[in-house]
């Protein structure tokens, strides 16, 4: 992670961020409805819920990210990765998925999901770049009807890009 930026995990008192948060980065579309803080407290509190803020360091931290995902046995799904508009490009969506990634692999994650409007390049391009592969297509996924693609990335060693074991891929080579 560059030195400028710094991610933590949320704490309850961060609720309110959040949900600032949350609207900055999706709010400017009609059709879509932000979290508000009782969410993000939800979320926050939540087991197997990992909250994370990204800032970006100048004089002071100035938060300008976030992540959600969720842990389900050995399988998580981000439920929420966005960027404020000032502080795109800066490698903070970048930043929050790396340690996402790291986090829930501790945590016993094997796979991790995520769905992002097919729309949105420079997401599908970090996805991509981070090794996450297009599993699956969901149309009309998002509330003005947008199509999401479905990622899929593996996060430990024994498991393929497609979620299958190293083993049963080499089964099915034979």
């Amino acid at each position: 992670m560059p030195a400028d930026l710094i991610v933590q995990r949320a704490m309850p008192a961060d609720a309110g961020l959040m949900a600032a948060l949350h609207a900055s980065c999706f709010g400017d579309r009609p059709c879509d409805r932000p979290w508000d803080e009782t969410a993000m407290a939800q979320f926050i509190a939540g087991p197997g819920v990992l909250c994370l803020i990204g800032s970006l360091i100048a004089e002071d931290a100035v938060p300008g990210g976030l992540l959600i995902a969720r842990v389900a046995a050995d399988e998580a799904e981000i439920l929420t990765l966005g960027v404020a508009p000032a502080c795109r490009r800066a490698g903070l969506g970048r930043a929050l998925l790396g340690r996402a990634v790291d986090d829930l692999r501790a945590s016993g994650a094997t796979q991790l999901f995520l769905e992002v409007d097919e729309a949105n390049v420079p997401a599908l391009a970090l996805y991509s770049a981070l090794g996450a592969r297009a599993v699956g297509r969901r149309p009309g996924y998002y509330a003005g009807r947008a199509d999401a693609a479905i990622f899929s990335l593996a996060l430990s060693d024994s498991r393929s890009d497609d979620g299958q074991s190293l083993e049963e891929s080499r089964e099915d080579q034979r």
